[in-house]
């Protein structure tokens, strides 16, 4: 049984890895912003710890993993999943655009990062998964910010799987492709057909199976991976 904490859990693909680990035995926090009412409901369902808190604010970041790590008595995986997405073009994104979405998307998976390494490290063992995109990779119009955070998460997962290596905390990456969630539901029929036709799979994901690629990360069955980037996204980006 490990300890787990989830940011942006109280729905999509955090949702589901809160069910996917409480199911599995785990001891789980997540960590949500404003859906109380799905918070409560997940936590009856399967018994997770919910954390409200704002991971954009540092102060409130702080206070809610704080929080988290106090409830659980540590973290041994930590899934940075809180996102937020806009459709924008670049000339029309403004200053505040920029900041909620960096700074939720990136900054977020900072400073929660930040807070439980030294849990980890201490413990000489731990698993981190940041929750990127395949937009990350790619790039995608109208969501320059959006793309940026997402490489951003890419770049952080990467080097510091390097510095936390030596004392045997694992960071990893999981990048998903269109996801059945609510953040693609103002999506229009015409563009989730568009995305199918050009993902070889031909379907769009769901949030479980991200969930079980973020499982598989933290599980002893990838105890020697470190600093990848796995897609989860139909093999739309190949």
């Amino acid at each position: 049984m490990k300890k787990v904490i989830v940011t942006g859990g109280s729905r999509g693909i955090g949702a589901a890895c809160v069910e996917y680990f409480a199911e599995r035995g785990h001891r789980v926090a997540f960590i949500y912003k404003s859906s109380d009412e799905r918070a409560r409901d997940l936590c009856e369902k399967n018994g997770a710890i919910a954390v409200k808190g704002d991971i954009s604010d540092p102060a409130s970041a702080k206070a809610a993993m704080e929080n988290a790590l106090d409830l659980l008595g540590g973290v041994e995986v930590l899934i940075n999943n809180a996102g937020v997405s806009q459709f924008r073009l670049f000339d029309e994104i403004t200053e505040e655009d920029w900041h909620t979405v960096i700074e939720t998307n990136l900054g977020g998976a900072y400073r929660c990062a930040r807070i439980a390494c030294p849990y980890m490290i201490r413990q000489k063992s731990g698993s981190i998964i940041n929750i990127s995109s395949m937009w990350g990779i790619t790039g995608a119009s109208m969501e320059v910010h959006y793309s940026a955070s997402k490489a951003g998460l890419i770049g952080m997962t990467k080097a510091l799987a390097k510095e936390l290596g030596p004392s045997g905390v694992r960071v990893n990456c999981v990048a998903p492709g269109a996801i059945a969630t609510e953040m693609n539901a103002s999506l229009d029929e015409e563009s989730i057909s568009a995305i199918c036709d050009e993902t070889p799979l031909g379907r769009i994901g769901t949030p479980k199976e991200v969930a079980s690629c973020v499982y598989f990360l933290s599980s002893d069955e990838a105890s020697f991976v470190t600093g990848q980037i796995l897609s989860a996204d139909g093999g739309y980006v190949i």
